[in-house]
C-alpha cells in the first residue's frame, strides 16, 4: 500500500486518481502510524516551502518521514514535496528542509532569462542524466508538466533528469530509497503514469 501524505498542501485528488488508474492501492493519510504501515510513501506539495515545512513539523509528519526513510522505505516527493527533501530553501528567507538529499532550493529568476515567464508552467522535455529504476519507463525527450518558481541546485550527484527552460533545471533526483520529481507525474499523461508505475515497482 502507498501512503499519500496529507499535510494540507498537496493536490491529493489527482495523485490518488492517477495511482488508482495504474491499479495501485493508495491511502491518503496524515497519520504517522499509517506511514509506518505503508510499503511506500508519496510526499506531494504545492505552495510555499516555509509554510509546508511548518505544517510537517506541527503534525509530526517530518519525524515520521525521516524515520521511514532511515528504514529504507521508498519515498517519492513531487513538486514542493521534492523540494522539501533537500537541505533547505531560499524561498522568502532560508528554511531548513528534511535533509534527505544534499542540495538547496533557489529562485529560478536569476538563471532563467527575463523573456521567459516565472513561474514555469507547462510541458517540457526531459533530458535523462543517468539511468534509475524510477525512470525505467521514461525515454529521452519525453514531456512532463511543470508548475514552479524555485528549483533544486547543488545536487548534481543525485540528479536523474533535467529540463531546459532557459537553463538546465533539475527535474528528477534520487538518493538511495528517496526520490523526487519537480514535475507533476499525475498531470503528465502516459509518461507520468509510467513514472508512477516505476515507483510502485521499486522494492
Amino acid at each position: 500500500m502507498i501512503a499519500v501524505i496529507d499535510y494540507g498542501v498537496g493536490n491529493l485528488f489527482s495523485l490518488k486518481s492517477s495511482l488508482a488508474a495504474i491499479g495501485a492501492q493508495a491511502e491518503t493519510t496524515g497519520d504517522p502510524e499509517a506511514l509506518a504501515r505503508a510499503d511506500k510513501l508519496v510526499l506531494p506539495g504545492v505552495g510555499a516551502f516555509g509554510d509546508a515545512r511548518e505544517k510537517l513539523a506541527q503534525t509530526g509528519l517530518d519525524a515520521a518521514i525521516l524515520s521511514q526513510a532511515e528504514r529504507g522505505k521508498p519515498i517519492l516527493g513531487i513538486c514542493l514535496g521534492m523540494q522539501l527533501l533537500f537541505d533547505g530553501s531560499e524561498e522568502f528567507g532560508f528554511h531548513a528542509g528534511l535533509g534527505l538529499i544534499p542540495g538547496r532550493v533557489r529562485a529560478m529568476r536569476p538563471v532563467v532569462p527575463p523573456q521567459l515567464k516565472v513561474p514555469h508552467i507547462g510541458w517540457n522535455a526531459l533530458r535523462i542524466v543517468r539511468p534509475h529504476p524510477l525512470l525505467q519507463n521514461t525515454r529521452e525527450g519525453d514531456c512532463v508538466y511543470f508548475v514552479h518558481s524555485y528549483y533544486a541546485t547543488d545536487c548534481e550527484r543525485h540528479t536523474l533528469a533535467t529540463a531546459e527552460y532557459g537553463a538546465e533545471l533539475t527535474a528528477a533526483v534520487a538518493r538511495g530509497n528517496v526520490m523526487g520529481c519537480q514535475f507533476h507525474p499525475e498531470k503528465s499523461g502516459d509518461v507520468g503514469l509510467g513514472i508512477l508505475r516505476a515507483f510502485c515497482a521499486i522494492g
